[in-house]
């Protein structure tokens, strides 16, 4: 089961889940940072936690530098950066560029992935129970209330579903992992649209909470009968029972890296104001329909040189040299081409005590 990390939790206390030895410095990457020994303070996403986890872990060992990273929630990551009590927030759900504008904030994408509803219910294997929108707004409405509905039998023949009551799981925090899963029921549900929408928190109408992706995650592997939603590393690590999703082209898909490309393909990220980009319901025959990038948000000015530098210098570095991990984990790491588009707005848009943070 998934321990429930709390507020004050240091990524480099859980340096196990990397699990990644000491190696010699990348070539022309590392080495004369100037930041040994400083410490990032970041906050936000529980969607990204396990990639950022693996990179802190890994880029402490080769340059000394320590990235704490809380995962509270996307609600709290954007509060806090707002607030200015930590150097970075993380957040799933994109800021428009009026609101960063207003406070003076720049985000940026790091990596993509997927929500993944997950079930426990007994006899069914991961990817052995298929869900379309319609159903699945359904049963997080409170509409659908048994596992052996006709609706949902319809759409799973042969495998057997049991005359039991769906447990419905929610987040209990401000989320991206909700802003990306409500904003899909929303763009394919009319019901959901019309009687809940979408956003970080929503009015759940039914079911229980649980805090972060981890929280939702325990409650399912705990109680039968269940079904949540959660960042598909959780789903994958600790071997859930994720289902199978209609996609925009009619076609049953699973959750994977490939899905998850294929939902971002189409996304044109030099067009958009603040790099607001939304991936759900993507057309393409192989797109899982909800897809989702996760960013970072920095201010735009600072008075603290050293360290904006540092934490420039952390993202950059998880960009070139931690695709690998990313990938290991389920996550697609950002075209080459964005990154660029993302660098180049580090060098014209951040200062320090104003001079320029990235050059």
């Amino acid at each position: 089961m998934i321990s429930r990390w709390t507020l004050s939790l240091s990524i480099l206390a859980i340096a196990a889940i990397a699990g990644c030895g000491k190696q010699a410095n990348p070539p022309g990457t590392l080495g004369n940072t100037g930041t040994t020994g400083v410490t990032i303070n970041g906050a936000g996403a529980t969607f990204p936690y396990p990639i950022y986890a693996k990179w802190a872990d890994k880029y402490n060992q080769l340059t000394g530098v320590k990235v704490n990273y809380q995962s509270i929630g996307s609600g709290g990551g954007v509060q806090q950066i707002k607030a200015g009590t930590v150097d970075f927030g993380a957040s799933d759900a994109p800021l428009k560029s009026d609101e960063l504008d207003k406070a003076d904030l720049l985000q940026f994408p790091m990596v993509m992935g997927g929500v993944v509803p997950v079930v426990n219910v007994k006899g069914i294997a991961p990817g052995c129970l298929q869900l379309t929108s319609d159903i699945l707004a359904g049963i997080y409405l409170g509409t659908i209330k048994k596992w052996n509905d006709p609706a949902v039998v319809k759409e799973n023949p042969g495998v057997t579903l049991p005359d039991k009551d769906i447990t419905v799981v929610s987040r209990a925090d401000g989320s991206g992992t909700t802003w990306i899963f409500t904003n899909y029921l929303d763009a394919t549900s009319k019901d959901w649209h019309a009687k809940v929408g979408f956003g970080k928190s929503v009015n759940w109408p039914v079911g229980i909470r649980g805090k972060g992706n981890e929280g939702v995650a325990a409650y399912v592997q705990r109680l039968d009968g269940t079904i949540g939603y959660v960042e598909y590393a959780y789903a994958s690590q600790n071997k859930m029972s994720y289902v199978k999703l209609r996609n925009k082209a009619g076609k049953y898909v699973a959750p994977s890296i490939e899905s998850f490309q294929a939902a971002a393909a189409g996304a044109d990220w030099a067009k958009a104001p603040g790099f607001y980009v939304v991936l759900t319901n993507q057309p393409g025959e192989k797109s899982w329909p909800i897809s989702g990038a996760t960013y970072i948000i920095v201010h735009r000015k600072t008075d603290k040189p050293e360290i904006a530098k540092a934490t420039l210098d952390f993202f950059n570095w998880s960009y070139t040299h931690g695709t690998d991990m990313a990938k290991e984990l389920d996550y697609v790491p950002m075209p080459e081409g964005v990154v660029k588009l993302v660098t180049e707005k580090w060098k014209s848009d951040l200062t320090a005590n104003g001079k320029p943070v990235w050059e």
